[in-house]
């Protein structure tokens, strides 16, 4: 028996689990993207996976639209099967272990301290063959939010900034429309139909009237969270637009305002904070609190600033245009008053270097120091 041709074997039935789960990105939050392939002497009988949270898990979709006996057959499935009944939906263990699979192909184990590990345990109690760890590491990065999320009730959090090759995202006036290419845009948008929320600051508002939606077909928009302590933004400014839903963040003096009264009017959610700043570790806490899985940043010097010193960036993706702008009063990507030594700054690894449009993106993870 050739173990290696194993492993060959199932990582490519696996590539089809993690393909298929793909396909609902940015549609099964709260829950993770998952896929399902059935494999019967070497041929896929039948595949599925989850569309979105409420709907049936890949497990079963793939189960159920089988046209041909189960009875062994391999199942692989991007993520450990769930055991718990704590959701709308029966335990996937039931319906494996009722179809007549024999063996199921794992790529990463449920975080979830409901199933981790569980769902295996009642798999090979029942006398089905499991084998775990299969293309593990592209398993974890395709559910990092769900990864998160599930163990910390704290969202994933992405900055995201684009500038020019010195380093600027805005001329001393403000002016930022476009430093990077529409490809690059196309991207962001794509990444914001991805995120349950958006967080930014009234200051990138002020001067670009944004509104931070999902601009692609079938894009689902993030909430907009932004913080405005003193409700500066104008009632006609985008943000207050639909269709997206927003969330502003604001100082415990602007409770009983005729501004807020207003918003409150317009539907728009108001969440006060009573300290001199807002810090950032707490709105994360309360935005967990919401069921917001992913946040990502789309803000000004000072916000990338204070998101990185608040230490509540995951990931970071930094879009380098082919320009220089120059000038000492033009705006630095990450500004404030506090720096790092060189031997201590924030390191970014592991990372990927991609050409985007004629533009360069750089993406990694910023390195937690404890």
């Amino acid at each position: 028996m050739n173990r290696s041709l194993d492993i060959q074997k199932d990582a490519i039935f696996m590539k089809r689990a993690l393909f298929l789960a793909r396909k609902a990105k940015g549609q099964t939050s709260p829950n993770p993207m998952v896929g399902a392939v059935i494999v019967k002497n070497g041929e896929i009988i039948s595949e599925g996976y989850h569309k979105k949270a409420g709907l049936p898990h890949a497990e079963a979709e793939a189960i159920n639209k089988a046209k041909k006996s189960l009875k062994g057959s391999t199942l692989y499935v991007n993520l450990e099967p769930c055991c718990h009944r704590d959701k709308k939906t029966p335990p996937c263990t039931d319906a494996i272990i009722n179809s007549g699979i024999s063996r199921v192909v794992i790529a990463m184990r449920d975080p979830n301290p409901k199933v981790a590990g569980k769902g295996i345990e009642i798999l090979k109690n029942h006398g089905i063959e499991v084998t775990e760890g299969i293309l593990e590491k592209e398993a974890q990065k395709l559910n990092e939010f769900y990864i998160k999320y599930i163990t910390t009730k704290l969202p994933f959090v992405i900055l995201k900034i684009a500038m020019t090759l010195d380093g600027k995202i805005a001329t001393p006036e403000g002016e930022s429309k476009w430093i990077t290419s529409e490809k690059s845009r196309k991207l962001v948008h794509s990444i914001r139909s991805r995120v349950d929320a958006l967080l930014s600051a009234y200051g990138t508002v002020l001067k670009d009237n944004p509104s931070f939606t999902a601009r692609i077909k079938g894009g689902r928009n993030p909430l907009r969270v932004i913080i405005d302590p003193y409700l500066e933004i104008p009632l006609e400014y985008n943000v207050y637009s639909e269709p997206s839903r927003t969330l502003i963040v604001v100082n415990e003096i602007q409770r009983e305002s005729k501004k807020a009264r207003l918003l409150y009017e317009k539907g728009v959610e108001l969440l006060f904070f009573s300290t001199e700043k807002v810090d950032l570790n707490w709105l994360m806490e309360e935005l967990g609190k919401r069921g917001i899985t992913s946040v990502l940043i789309e803000g000004g010097s000072s916000l990338n600033s204070y998101a990185l010193w608040s230490g509540v960036v995951d990931k970071i993706m930094i879009f380098i245009a082919p320009k220089i702008i120059g000038g000492i009063h033009s705006y630095p990507a990450v500004g404030g008053k506090i720096f790092k030594n060189i031997n201590e700054a924030f390191k970014i690894t592991p990372y990927s270097v991609k050409r985007i449009g004629e533009d360069i993106l750089i993406e990694g993870y910023i390195k937690k120091t404890l």
